[in-house]
C-alpha cells in the first residue's frame, strides 16, 4: 500500500527559482517536485499552491480527511492567519510545516509560527530538501 502525503505551499512560493534566489535559489517548485517523485516512488504525492487563503483552507479541508499527511509551507501565512492555523487544527491528517529558509535567523515578525502548536513538526532551513524530511517524517510516522 502506498503511503500518501501532500504537499501544499502558500503565498509566493509559486516564484520559486525567480524569486530572491540568494535565500531560496534557483529551482522552481515544480522541477523539484519531479526529483521528489523519482526519491519517493513508493509515495503518493500531490502538490497544491495557491496565493488565496481561502483556497488554502478548502484544500487542507478536501484532503484533510482521507488519510496520508501534510507538508505545508504555508509562507507569510505562517505568521499572520488565524484561519489557516485553525483549518489544520480541524483536520485528521498530520501535518508538517516547512519552511525554506531558516526564519529563526530572518526578521524578527517571522519568528512567531501561529501554525506550529497544531503541527506535528517544523522543519525550516533546509533549502527545498526540507520538504523531502516532511515526506520522510510522514511515511514514518
Amino acid at each position: 500500500m502506498k503511503h500518501t502525503v501532500h504537499i501544499v505551499n502558500g503565498p509566493n512560493l509559486n516564484l520559486l527559482g525567480q524569486r530572491e534566489p540568494d535565500k531560496y535559489g534557483h529551482t522552481s517548485f515544480e522541477a523539484y517536485f519531479e526529483s521528489l517523485r523519482a526519491a519517493f516512488p513508493e509515495v503518493q504525492l500531490s502538490y497544491f499552491q495557491s496565493n488565496v487563503e481561502g483556497e488554502l483552507i478548502d484544500h487542507l479541508h478536501a484532503i484533510g480527511f482521507e488519510g496520508g499527511g501534510i507538508a505545508l509551507n504555508a509562507g507569510g501565512y505562517t505568521h499572520t492567519s488565524v484561519a489557516l492555523r485553525d483549518a489544520v487544527a480541524s483536520i485528521e491528517a498530520p501535518v508538517v510545516e516547512v519552511h525554506i529558509t531558516n526564519v529563526h535567523a530572518r526578521e524578527a515578525f517571522r519568528h512567531v509560527s501561529l501554525l506550529s502548536p497544531v503541527c506535528q513538526g517544523v522543519i525550516c532551513g533546509l533549502g527545498l530538501e526540507g520538504y523531502a524530511a516532511a515526506v520522510r517524517a510522514l511515511v514514518s510516522s
